[in-house]
Order: structure tokens, then C-alpha cells, then sequence
């Protein structure tokens, strides 16, 4: 069991949790993620660790309650446990002095990028950084984003909170000061990463994203996670979760993607009937 040290919301829908998991907090590097299960019936959830802290032998986890589980997840708060917290998995975020790169985050992204943001800071890079959100109260991480910055770029869908539009707008401003960049680094909605390696393509600049495919086991074993890279066949949980951007086949990992949807809607109608009911008998 894995305690819950502490739960905030962080934005409506968005929840950081700090875990209890000493072993996997010393081992823990920039780029790898957890799987989480919250209770021992519960679906397994692929997890980037935010941040570790591993004198206080704790994970930082960052969930937006989407489906199922993960609405079940927020509901757990302080002094609660997740049944299971697998890892540190992945293969850590390559990490060197390249000179200038670009750290995109767009809606929950941004707390996927962060800590390859802080890594890439760390190592000596300048860091220019773009962080999207559908709205002003949306945006998640700006202060610690700020912090392992050179310089942070702010878009909000409907232009609540810095630029007006999407981050490959801002991207593209980067791109058209002329200045040399020396990778690009991106995560996010598929669509977005999709868009973001599309628009960097021409020029061959650098450009890593990180996906959160279907995962179950985390160990290359059921293949949920699969993904078609160039010409190679990868599993996503052992082989990345960083790939080459220009490589990717995102049409068929967005289809992919999608093949669970009705079951996921169902889950989650039965889940809101069953709160409903307790409401109910509750009153």
C-alpha cells in the first residue's frame, strides 16, 4: 500500500498527490513514469512522476479526473492509499547540454514536461518554455514552470491568461526570431504533439515528444502499448516513453487511442449512476 501524503487541486479537474514510495523516489529520474492502481479491482493507470523527494521517501503525481478511474482517484485524499505504485519505468529523458531547447506542455502536458523542463535546466541549458491551458484556471504549474525557465510562454484557448491560442502558435513566434534551436521537446493532447512535429519537420530540428498510450503491465509483455516509429514496432513503456516526433505514425496511435471509448463512457456512467444512488440514500 501506498499512502497519500497529501492531496491538492490544483485546478478544477486536476489533482497533485504526494506518495509515499521510497524506493522508486531514489531511483526516480526525469522522463520516468509510475503505474498506479488505486484500489485492488482498479484499472491500471500510467502516471509521469512529477517530482521526487527521496530524503522524505515521497513521489509527486499529477492526475486530471477524466474516466473511471481517475475520478475515483480523486476522491482518495490524505491518509488513503493506492493499492499499487509500479516503477520508476521508462527510459529516463536524454539529458545533455544541447545550448537552446524548447519545453512545451499543453493542458496536463505540463506536468509531464516539468521535470524534463528542470532536467534540461539542471544540465546547463537555456530553456525556453511554452505551457497551454483551455483557460486562465486551467493553467498548472506556472510557478515551478517559471522557476526552470529562461524564458515562459503562457496560451490560454480563449486568451484568459497570456497569448490567445494554442502553443504552437507561440512555437511558431520562437521559430521566427531566427534564434538556433537545439531540440524540442513536447507533451500533451495527441493532436497537439502531432501538430508540434508537423511544424518542426521542415526545419529538422530536434523534437522528442512523450506519449501515455493503452498500458497495462509496463514491461513490454502485453503490447497494449505498441506504436509505430519509422519502420520499427515499439512498446511505448520500455522503449520510450520519449520517441522521435518525426517518426511517429500519430494517425494510428490516435485511432488506437480511441478503440476503448465506449467501454470507458460506459464505466463512467455506471460509476456516476452508482454515486447518484448513494446520494440518494444518503438524504
Amino acid at each position: 500500500m501506498y499512502v497519500i501524503q497529501s492531496r491538492s487541486l490544483l485546478a478544477p479537474g486536476i489533482a497533485e498527490f504526494v506518495v509515499e514510495a521510497p524506493l522508486i523516489a531514489k531511483k526516480r529520474k526525469p522522463g520516468n513514469f509510475v503505474i498506479v492502481r488505486p484500489t485492488k479491482t482498479g484499472e491500471r493507470i500510467p502516471l509521469t512522476i512529477v517530482t521526487s523527494d527521496a530524503g522524505q521517501g515521497t513521489i509527486t503525481l499529477i492526475v486530471q479526473a477524466i474516466g473511471k478511474t481517475t475520478r475515483m482517484m480523486h476522491q482518495m485524499g490524505e491518509g488513503d492509499a493506492f493499492e499499487d505504485v509500479v516503477g520508476p519505468l521508462g527510459e529516463p529523458t536524454p539529458v545533455a547540454n544541447y545550448g537552446r531547447v524548447v519545453c512545451i506542455g499543453g493542458g496536463v502536458g505540463t506536468a509531464v514536461i516539468y521535470p524534463m523542463a528542470k532536467g534540461l535546466k539542471d544540465a546547463g541549458n537555456e530553456v525556453i518554455s511554452i505551457i497551454g491551458a483551455q483557460k486562465s484556471d486551467m493553467v498548472i504549474l506556472e510557478k515551478e514552470m517559471g522557476a526552470v525557465s529562461d524564458e515562459l510562454l503562457i496560451t490560454t484557448d480563449d486568451g484568459s491568461r497570456g497569448m490567445k491560442g494554442f502553443v504552437t502558435q507561440a512555437l511558431a513566434g520562437v521559430m521566427e526570431r531566427g534564434d538556433q534551436i537545439h531540440g524540442i521537446y513536447a507533451t500533451g493532447p495527441l493532436p497537439m504533439m502531432k501538430a508540434v512535429a508537423d511544424q518542426t519537420r521542415a526545419s529538422g530540428t530536434r523534437t522528442l515528444v512523450s506519449l501515455n498510450p493503452i498500458m497495462m503491465d509496463g514491461t513490454g509483455m502485453c503490447g497494449a502499448c505498441r506504436v509505430t516509429v519509422g519502420d520499427s514496432l515499439k512498446f511505448a513503456c520500455v522503449d520510450g516513453p520519449e520517441f522521435d516526433a518525426h517518426a511517429i505514425n500519430f494517425d494510428e496511435l490516435i485511432t488506437r487511442n480511441r478503440a476503448y471509448m465506449k467501454q470507458e463512457s460506459e464505466a463512467l456512467k455506471s460509476l456516476e449512476s452508482d454515486q447518484s444512488c448513494k446520494a440518494v440514500r444518503a438524504l
